[in-house]
């Protein structure tokens, strides 16, 4: 990637909640697929390859990807679809090797970040821009279905106390910093300094120019904890942590798409998923939206919750189980 690029991640780039809880993801991925029809303990073995009956789903080795991979699961079998799961995959080398040979069937995926690992130099201008730069260049075996309108990326967030100073919501964009940018430090890491998802862009594209910038971590602790104590007034924080949550923050409208694109986004190998997956997987994807999905992440990181439970919660409030 060059200097310009967006953190690239071998899977996305996460917040330091998500990778605080890198220890964790093994049990919680055990609570989300406990009643699975899955018996293999290792995500990697093959004995999970789709047979053309069931449909096994994969999800990757953090928090919001075996959420969202419940969601999807939950939601086929709600339309009779069998399904084993297949938790906790590490890098996308991996994940994509094993949709392309079968082992798994559907993975959650974000669509600028599987791009960025596809054709590193695209730079689409819409989300179905997006898509169809990647089905250019996917393996003719896979597909995606349809993007949610959920994004976990890269945000200008200020903290509760310099929203309530200058009146600014979550329907607030970027570009209300125009005229107060000159009296806030933004916190980022270091190469935020230099990056067009970063401070270049914020002044070419939005004409800010911050009072300071103070160098954190990519999303970390560093930078919740400097957001909370007042030390920045601003952060690039990923717009589904879930301190935005407990800390009542504030993340601002990108309406120039700065920061890309990072839909949530199903990705198939075809010939393992009926007509009815696609319309469940699809039904899904038109319901989650990034409000939703920072709800949920918060359910399960912040509250402890079972991120089945939360999804069998969810899928049920918006019609999608009965």
């Amino acid at each position: 990637m060059n200097s310009n690029a967006p953190r690239s991640r071998s899977i996305k780039s996460y917040s330091a909640t998500a990778v605080a809880l890198a220890a964790t993801t093994a049990l919680l991925a055990g609570c989300g697929s406990s009643n699975d029809d899955s018996n293999s303990s290792d995500p990697l073995q093959g004995g999970g390859k789709s047979d053309g009956k069931t449909v096994v789903v994969g999800s990757n080795n953090f928090a919001e990807s075996i959420l969202i991979a419940d969601i999807y699961g939950e939601a086929l079998k709600a339309k009779g679809v069998k399904v084993t799961y297949k938790p906790n995959i590490g890098s996308r080398e991996t994940t994509y090797g094993l949709l392309k040979n079968g082992s798994i069937t559907v993975l959650p995926e974000y669509n600028g970040a599987l791009l960025a690992y596809l054709d590193p130099k695209a730079a689409p201008k819409t989300v179905e821009a997006t898509t169809a730069a990647i089905e250019a260049k996917l393996d003719s075996k896979l597909t995606l279905l349809d993007p949610a309108s959920a994004q976990d990326k890269d945000s200008v967030t200020v903290n509760k106390a310099t929203a309530d100073k200058y009146k600014l919501t979550s329907e607030s964009s970027i570009a209300d910093l125009k005229d107060i940018a000159k009296d806030l430090t933004i916190g980022a890491s270091p190469e935020f300094q230099t990056r067009q998802q970063g401070l270049v862009g914020l002044k070419s594209v939005y004409g800010l120019e911050f009072k300071g910038f103070k160098a954190l971590d990519a999303g970390g602790p560093l930078t919740q904890a400097a957001l909370k104590k007042n030390t920045v007034q601003a952060a690039d924080l990923f717009t589904t942590d879930p301190t935005i949550t407990k800390e009542k923050h504030v993340v601002l409208q990108d309406p120039k798409n700065l920061f890309g694109f990072e839909n949530v986004q199903p990705l198939v190998y075809k010939s393992g998923l009926s007509s009815d997956g696609v319309a469940a997987l699809n039904a899904v994807s038109a319901k989650l939206d990034t409000k939703a999905l920072l709800d949920l992440d918060s359910q399960v990181q912040l509250d402890n919750k079972d991120p089945l439970d939360v999804a069998k919660a969810w899928l049920k409030s918006v019609g999608l189980v009965s």
